[in-house]
């Protein structure tokens, strides 16, 4: 069973910078970063497949950089020019049980507790 733990959320103004972190307790592939904001769905952001291929949430507009270190068995998410719409709690998942319509739907074995962005 594998563990995902992930840290770097925080309050933070609006056009600032935020590096989240999801450390696993082993070697992990197909993973992604999603988030939920209060009374909004799950949002899919990126993901990286099991061929190291990325894809991003077109919504992201190049805001987000997702990233692995496999060395570190950790996946990370740079988030620029944040936004008061960024404010949600972040997901990391890892080990892709089902591609769907669109990264929100992708279903994932694997979750960690979330990490609370807040922009103002």
């Amino acid at each position: 069973h594998v563990q995902l733990v992930e840290s770097g959320g925080a309050s933070v103004q609006a056009g600032g910078s935020l590096r989240l972190s999801c450390t696993a307790s082993e070697y992990i592939v197909d993973v992604a970063w999603f988030r939920q904001a209060p009374g909004k769905e799950r949002e899919g952001l990126a993901v990286i497949d099991s061929d190291e291929s990325i894809h991003y949430s077109p919504s992201l507009k190049g805001r987000f950089t997702i990233s692995k270190d496999n060395a570190k068995n950790t996946l990370y998410l740079q988030m620029n020019s944040l936004e008061p719409d960024d404010t949600a709690v972040y997901y990391c998942a890892a080990d892709l049980l089902e591609y769907g319509l669109g990264l929100s739907t992708y279903k994932y074995r694997y979750w960690g507790q979330g990490t609370q962005v807040t922009v103002s």
